[in-house]
């Protein structure tokens, strides 16, 4: 079981590491067609420490960068709006035109019925992206603050040739103060690409996983950045799940949960949707939500994360937090923008097997 530090010893409950990025929605339309856009803040890694704050109360921050401009600030300005504390927030000075230092854009469609979910990031040469080892003062958040749960990720992993030096060094610096950590292999193609590809994905994180705690992760992610076999992807078993997560503990018997969402795309709006997840030899699986209705996917599986992470900080049961994980991360895809919008009643309530009836 997870042994998690005592809440009085630490500032802070959870602390994730990772790119923050505006993201632009059209809302029912599309990019390359609307006349206005609507604004969010929204970060792989971010969103798991905002749904922790604003869903399930815990104390949270976030260790980003930004180019000192009104549109970092904007974001900002979401991030505090959201409750997540900024004080390891680096701030790099802007030099008028973005040529040397910028903030990260995201462009998003949600995608209806037939037509799928479209992202279009504009991040090149962002502060964050340029962080290395050595920016950011790991001893005293660790050490001298105190954080209970330290979560990271592939994407701001694959930003860039110094962003894995980062992620290596925040996870040493965590588990040297008994800090539990999790990872999100969260694999893009489209930011490998350009750094060395899934080689160079495998090379940094199978050198990453060797300090985390809880890895969490579909088929294609553990495939691609720990080299397990690969399966069909479009035939969503978890039983195959379930048989390569025993090959990945022997290789990394460091993990003490590995979990995942299991998502049978019917349409862009309507997906089969459930988790998975694996504690002391024993896999428990959630509800199955069949026809789960879509109204934006983009952040599920960050809501999967962050209802994980408050079930194991309560409970320290992988059982329990998986059905935690899934009811969250459901209740995410129902509403616009990266992050959830749900309460934990919410959230709790569809645990124990409430419907979709108002309430008055």
């Amino acid at each position: 079981m997870l042994k998690y530090k005592d809440a009085s010893q630490c500032r802070f409950d959870i602390v994730s590491l990772g790119e923050v990025m505006l993201r632009l929605d059209p809302g029912a339309g599309r990019i390359h067609t609307t006349r206005t856009f609507n604004v969010w803040e929204g970060g792989g890694e971010y969103n798991v420490a905002r749904g922790l704050r604003r869903c399930f109360g815990l104390r949270a921050g976030v260790v980003t960068a930004f180019a000192d401009n009104p549109v970092g600030r904007l974001v900002e300005d979401f991030i505090l709006q959201g409750g997540v504390d900024t004080s390891f927030i680096k701030w790099v000075p802007y030099d008028g035109t973005g040529r040397t230092v910028r903030n990260g854009l995201n462009f998003t469609e949600r995608g209806f019925g037939i037509r799928g979910a479209v992202g279009c990031s504009d991040r090149g040469n962002t502060a964050v992206s340029q962080l290395k080892a050595g920016d950011i003062d790991w001893e005293e958040l660790f050490g001298r603050q105190g954080v209970r749960h330290f979560h990271t990720g592939g994407i701001f992993a694959a930003l860039s040739d110094t962003t894995p030096e980062v992620v290596i060094e925040a996870l040493k610096c965590a588990k040297k103060y008994d800090t539990i950590t999790s990872y999100d292999l969260n694999y893009r193609p489209s930011l490998w690409k350009s750094i060395g590809g899934k080689a160079r994905a495998q090379e940094v994180n199978k050198e990453i996983a060797r300090y985390v705690d809880v890895m969490i992760g579909n088929e294609e992610d553990f495939s691609a950045c720990l080299g397990m076999a690969e399966n069909d992807l479009n035939n969503i078993d978890s039983s195959k799940f379930e048989a390569m997560i025993k090959e990945v503990v022997k290789l990394y018997p460091n993990f003490q949960v590995v979990a995942t969402t299991l998502r049978q795309v019917i349409s862009a709006s309507i997906n089969d949707w459930s988790a998975i997840s694996y504690q002391d030899g024993k896999f428990c699986k959630s509800t199955e939500r069949k026809a789960l209705e879509i109204f934006d996917r983009v952040g599920g599986g960050d809501s999967f994360a962050s209802g994980l992470i408050y079930g194991l900080l309560t409970t320290g049961k992988a059982e329990v937090a998986v059905e935690y994980g899934a009811a969250h991360g459901a209740l995410a895809m129902t509403t616009p923008g990266d992050t959830s919008m749900a309460t934990k009643a919410e959230v709790e309530k569809l645990i124990g097997g409430g419907s979709a009836r108002v309430d008055r």
